[in-house]
């Protein structure tokens, strides 16, 4: 592999770009950001060596890893003129929408669709460091739909990121991401507006706030411009996990209303298991 172009340059594609470059000697970065200030960044850190807002003829990968809701209709456009021995995977959070919009063309072949499970609460090609996909996991959804001869350019890039590779399918992918991710992220955003509420009549409450509210509120610092369109993508799912997380804290709230401490502690027991299952996992 000698050449890969990204579009979207930052934490994730600014990311596998900068983990490349150290990985794989004498590789080519070109890409582009419709963010100016972004595009100046990536060239200024050396996340790209040229920008270009044209995908060379020459190259091994393209990744997409813009809102996931500007992904489709730039991949279908890429594929539209693709070079036979170039692969195009995106970085989307969300993927049901994208393997079926892109189903029925005529260059599925070159098309990866894939999600690197891995991030912080920063944004941008300043985010962006060598090591954030090390030891993590990639997605790929529909592989067997992507040409052989291709598929083995992005294993050699995920190798050489020493990432793993997990298979699944979009719907399983989207349905299990929103509890695992998108459920989190808006848990965390709400819980910090809650605070923001309270803070107009308690200036000072967030002296009394330790490193349990730090932790959990910590995505709330996450991109509105990347999540909304997460939301918007994978509604249904979302939904679905809001629900049942709603549910549980109607019935805390009406436990601890009714004064059954008892049923209350037993709640808050089972809901533990969730740290042995995370420490196995780990």
């Amino acid at each position: 592999m000698k050449h890969i172009h990204i579009i979207g340059l930052g934490l994730l594609g600014g990311s596998f770009s900068l983990g490349l470059k150290k990985a794989i000697a004498g590789i080519e970065v070109t890409g582009f950001d419709k963010n100016n200030a972004h595009l100046q960044e990536a060239l200024s850190r050396g996340i790209i060596d040229q920008s270009s807002d044209q995908v060379p003829k020459n190259a091994d990968l393209v990744i997409v890893a813009t809102p996931v809701d500007t992904i489709s209709g730039i991949v279908a456009s890429l594929l539209d003129d693709v070079s036979p021995e170039t692969l195009i995977l995106d970085f989307g959070s969300t993927k049901e929408h994208i393997c079926t919009t892109l189903a029925a063309h005529p260059n599925r072949a070159n098309f990866l669709a894939a999600h690197p499970i891995a991030g912080t609460e920063y944004a941008g090609p300043s985010a962006a460091f060598p090591d954030l996909l090390k030891d993590k996991i990639m997605i790929l959804c529909e592989p067997e739909k992507t040409a052989l001869h291709l598929k083995s350019k992005a294993y050699e890039a995920f190798e050489s990121l020493g990432m793993k590779i997990r298979f699944m399918e979009p719907h399983e992918h989207d349905n299990q991401l929103a509890f695992v991710s998108h459920l989190s992220h808006i848990s965390s955003f709400m819980l910090g507006k809650t605070v923001l509420d309270k803070m107009e009549d308690d200036k000072h409450i967030l002296n009394m706030a330790g490193s349990g509210f730090a932790s959990t509120v910590r995505l709330a610092k996450s991109s509105p411009a990347m999540w909304t369109p997460i939301m918007k993508e994978n509604k249904e799912n979302i939904l679905e996990a809001l629900n049942g997380y709603i549910e549980n804290l109607a019935t805390f709230r009406n436990l601890l209303t009714s004064d059954q401490f008892e049923q209350l502690a037993e709640k808050m027991k089972n809901a533990n298991q969730i740290g042995d299952i995370l420490d196995l996992k780990g």
